[in-house]
C-alpha cells in the first residue's frame, strides 16, 4: 500500500511542497473572489472533522472550505463518537478512513495525530495539537504575501524576505513559526518570558533545517530587541484551551509582552498578526489589534482559503500514489 502523505507538521514538508500549497491557496481565493464560489476539486467527496479541542474559525473555515471544493464535512466532537468513550485510536482511524475521503483533527497530544496517522488509509490534517498548528502558518503566510511581504517563488508571490518578530508563549504556534522559518529561508526572532522558551528538541530541528535553507533564528527573553525592524510582529494567547489553570499568575509572569503600540512602532512598517481569539489587554492591546497594521481579519479569512489549499494539495498528492 503507497504511502499516505498526511498533513501534521511543516516538518514534514519541503520549501517546494510549502511554496505550492500556499500558491494553491492564492490561486484558490483568486478565483473565489472572481466568482468562482464552487471550484470542485474535492467533488462528491467527504471530509471527517474530529474535534477533541473546540473552535471557532477551524470549524467553519474547514466546513465551509470543503463545501465550496465540491464536497461535504462531516462535523464529529469526542461527546459524540466513541473516540471520547475509550476507544482505541487505531480501531476509530481505520474505521472512520474506510469511510471518509480525507480527515481533520483538533486534538490535545500531538502523539494522538502521529498514531491517528499512521492506521488511517486516508490523508489526516492537523487542525492544531499541542505542539504545532501547521494550517495557521499557510494562513498567515498568505497574509504576509499579500501585504507584500514573504518569500515565493511564483506570479502570484513575491520575493523579499522578511523578518518576523513573535511574542509570547513558546507554545504551538512558535514551533509552527520555527517550521516555517527554518524551511523557507527567511528570519525569525522569538522572545519568550524566562521558563517559557520554545521546546529544545522543536528549535535544534528547526536550526538544522535552517543550515540548509539559510533562515537566522534568534532566541530571547527581550520583546523589544525582537521587535526591532521587523516586517511582522505576531502573538498568541498566553493561555491556551485546557491550561487555565494557574492563569492569574501566568499572566503575572508575562508582564511586558503585550504587543502594544510600543512595540509595534519599533518595527519596520510592521503589520500584526494573531490567530486568534485574541484576549485583549493580554497578549495584545485594544489600540494594536484594532489599528491599520492589524491584519488579523484579513487573516482569519485566509484560514478558509488555506485550508481549501491543503485539501487539493492532499488530493493531488496522494491521487498520484
Amino acid at each position: 500500500m503507497p504511502k499516505i502523505k498526511h498533513f501534521l507538521s511543516l516538518k514534514d514538508f519541503s520549501k517546494d511542497e510549502i511554496l505550492r500549497i500556499v500558491d494553491t491557496s492564492v490561486r484558490i481565493k483568486e478565483n473565489f473572489l472572481n466568482g468562482s464560489k464552487i471550484q470542485p476539486y474535492f467533488k462528491d467527496k467527504t471530509l471527517a472533522m474530529i474535534f477533541e479541542k473546540s473552535s471557532t474559525r477551524t470549524r467553519i473555515s474547514f466546513e465551509i472550505g470543503a463545501y465550496q471544493l465540491g464536497g461535504m464535512a462531516l462535523f464529529l466532537s469526542n461527546k459524540e463518537i466513541q473516540l471520547g468513550r475509550g476507544e482505541s485510536i487505531k480501531d476509530t482511524a481505520r474505521v472512520i478512513s474506510s469511510m471518509a475521503d480525507m480527515i481533520m483533527i483538533r486534538t490535545f497530544d500531538h502523539s494522538r495525530l502521529e498514531e491517528f496517522s499512521s492506521f488511517s488509509s486516508k490523508a489526516v490534517i492537523n487542525g492544531l495539537s499541542n505542539e504545532y498548528h501547521p494550517t495557521q502558518l499557510i494562513a498567515d503566510y498568505m497574509t504576509m504575501l499579500e501585504c507584500g511581504i514573504g518569500v515565493a517563488e511564483s506570479k502570484y508571490l513575491n520575493l523579499k524576505k522578511p523578518i518576523v518578530c513573535y511574542i509570547g508563549d513558546g507554545n504551538n504556534m512558535a514551533h509552527s513559526w520555527l517550521m516555517l522559518s527554518s524551511k523557507l529561508g527567511f528570519e525569525l526572532r522569538i522572545a519568550t518570558p524566562k521558563g517559557f522558551e520554545v521546546d529544545s528538541g522543536i528549535l535544534n530541528l528547526a536550526l538544522d533545517f535552517a543550515k540548509s535553507s539559510g533562515a537566522v533564528i534568534n532566541i530571547t527573553n527581550n520583546p523589544k530587541d525582537a521587535a526591532k525592524d521587523a516586517n511582522v510582529i505576531t502573538t498568541d494567547t498566553w493561555v491556551s484551551m485546557g491550561q487555565e489553570e494557574g492563569k492569574e499568575e501566568k499572566i503575572k509572569q508575562f508582564s511586558g509582552f503585550c504587543v502594544d503600540s510600543s512595540i509595534m512602532n519599533l518595527g519596520n512598517n510592521a503589520i500584526f498578526l494573531h490567530c486568534l481569539p485574541a484576549y485583549r489587554g493580554y497578549e495584545v492591546s485594544d489600540e494594536v489589534i484594532e489599528s491599520s497594521s492589524s491584519k488579523v481579519f484579513i487573516e482569519a479569512e485566509n484560514r478558509l482559503h488555506a485550508h481549501k489549499g491543503i485539501i487539493v494539495f492532499l488530493e493531488e498528492e496522494n491521487w498520484k500514489k
